[in-house]
Formats: C-alpha cells, sequence, structure tokens
C-alpha cells in the first residue's frame, strides 16, 4: 500500500474515532453510567431523590464491547452475504443501538423500583426523552467504530476480523470514556455545591446537586455541560490513540522487513514517553497557575 495512501486512510480513521469518543462520553452522561453513577444511584439511599437517569448497565467499557461487538458480527454477516459495506454498517449500528436502549430501559426501571424504599420515584417521561437520546449517541459511538475497524481490515489489512476489532475498540472507547470523561463530569457537574479541589467528604456522599439551570437537573442536563468539554476532551484522547498507533505501523510497514518493524516499537516508545512528559509539564504549569492546594500551602507556612 502506499504510504500516501495508508496516511489517508489513517486519517480518516482518527477523524471517526474522535466522534465516537466524544458520542460515547456523552451518551453516559445522558444515562449517568460513568463512575460519577454510584454517587447518583447512592443519593436517594441518603434521602436526596433525583431526576438524573440512573442506568450503568455495567462499567463503560464491557458496555461499549458489547453493542460494537453486536454490531460488528451483524455487519460482519451482511457484507459476506453480498449487502455493500455502507447499509451493512449502519444496519449493525442500529440493531446495536436497539439493544442498548434495551437495557437502558430495564436498567432504570429495575434501579428506581429497588429503590422505593427510599422513596426515589419512576419517572417516565424522564425514560421518554432520555432513551432516545442515549440510543442516538449509541448509533454513533458503535456506527463510527464500525467504520474504523472496517477500514483496518480492508484497507489497512489488520489479521483480526471486523467483530474483534469493533469488540477490542469498544473497550478502548468506554476505558477512555470513564478516565477522560468523567473528570469534567463528577465534582464539577455533580458536587458544585462544595469547593472545588476539596475532594469528596463522606458526610458528602449522595449529596449531589439536583436543581439546574432552569427546573430539576437531569441527565440531559448534565450531556449539555459536558459537551463543552469533557466530551471533546474524550473524544482527542480516543482519536489520538486510535491514530497514533496506527500511524507508526503505516510509517513504519512491519512486513516490509524486521528493522521497520524494531522502529515502530521505538516511534511508540517515544511517543508515549513524550506524552507522559507533556502531562507532567501541564499539570505543573496548572499548579503553578492557580495556586498550590490548601494542604501544600499549611505545610509550607508551618516549615
Amino acid at each position: 500500500m502506499e504510504p500516501l495512501t495508508g496516511m489517508g486512510v489513517m486519517a480518516l480513521i482518527g477523524a471517526a474515532a474522535t466522534i465516537a469518543g466524544a458520542s460515547e462520553d456523552l451518551e453516559s452522561d445522558v444515562g449517568s453510567q460513568s463512575n460519577p453513577n454510584s454517587q447518583v444511584q447512592l443519593a436517594p439511599q441518603m434521602m436526596y431523590p433525583h431526576r438524573i437517569f440512573n442506568k450503568a448497565i455495567s462499567g463503560e467499557p464491557p458496555s461499549n464491547a458489547l453493542i460494537c461487538a453486536i454490531g460488528g458480527t451483524i455487519a460482519s454477516v451482511l457484507i459476506s452475504s453480498g449487502a455493500s459495506a455502507v447499509l451493512a454498517l449502519t444496519i449493525g449500528a442500529i440493531l446495536a443501538a436497539t439493544v442498548h436502549g434495551t437495557y437502558s430501559v430495564t436498567s432504570y426501571l429495575g434501579r428506581s423500583a429497588s429503590q422505593k424504599r427510599f422513596k426515589q420515584p419512576i419517572y417516565l417521561d424522564i425514560v421518554r426523552s432520555h432513551v432516545p437520546v442515549m440510543m442516538g449517541y449509541a448509533f454513533i459511538t458503535t456506527f463510527c467504530i464500525l467504520v474504523v475497524a472496517y477500514l483496518m481490515t480492508t484497507v489497512l489489512e489488520h489479521p483480526f476480523s471486523l467483530p474483534l476489532l469493533a469488540f477490542i475498540w469498544g473497550i478502548t472507547v468506554g476505558a477512555i470514556g470513564s478516565s477522560t470523561g468523567d473528570v469534567h463530569y463528577g465534582a464539577e457537574r455533580e458536587f458544585q455545591n462544595v469547593e472545588f479541589g476539596s475532594g469528596l467528604n463522606a458526610a458528602n456522599s449522595g449529596n449531589i446537586v439536583r436543581k439546574a439551570e432552569s427546573g430539576l437537573r437531569n441527565g440531559i442536563d448534565n450531556s449539555w455541560f459536558c459537551a463543552k468539554f469533557g466530551g471533546p476532551a474524550t473524544g482527542i484522547a480516543f482519536g489520538m490513540t486510535v491514530f497514533l498507533s496506527g500511524w507508526i505501523t503505516v510509517v513504519f510497514d512491519a512486513s516490509q522487513s524486521d528493522a521497520l518493524g524494531w522502529a515502530s516499537i521505538i516511534a511508540g516508545a517515544i511517543i508515549v514517553l513524550l506524552l507522559i512528559i507533556w502531562n507532567r509539564n501541564i499539570e505543573v504549569a496548572a499548579r503553578n497557575a492557580y495556586g498550590p492546594y490548601k494542604q501544600d500551602e499549611e505545610a509550607e507556612v508551618a516549615a
């Protein structure tokens, strides 16, 4: 394969992965499936009933792995039977989103019903308003992941099958959504009633902010908030992961020689090292710009 063709395909794959990462994070914010979901689930038990959609079918990685594997399997069967790739990928993503929506409804109703003793209502309007949004985000995520997997198998000639690649990238996008996206959804959104950077005191467990800018807060309010930074940050993180991991194998084609194979490994290690240094510099710059943490400041005064 020509290097320019490979780089063009990698650019398309990176763009699709960026969209998948952003939509995955926003879907988890609507359904409260990310790590802060534990506080949403705990809130009624602490006598704080709410209108936030409480889904958490499972962790984001296995949940996205499931729907991406379902979509990839359906698409692979349709392609092998003669259907066009675009139609197959679309149908696979639609059916995967339908499965995701079914699990979302049953998990919300089951969780809310189990908290009846804590006077947590079941809001049917929340089901009607939130589930279509989550299915839409799930469709976008699954479709983009299937595009990535399809291009890798057909153009880049990856040895793994389409369903297996979709499964792997589904786990990856869910893991990045949990690690990157949650930072901009947890304390910043659910605990705006406590001082920023103070951590979650045990006394505040479950005491989530339940009032939005207009009316009572719900999961769509969280998505609106996270679309400003958390979703795009997750998309960029996943897009960079997919693009850089494929870029080194396109530039240093290991199939040409063993030397190029070792060169790709070395290039990957250098990229990881540079990202670690970059991340450290950002952290130091942020701490210098916004001042030391209180415990650091108190320790300096005591010294």
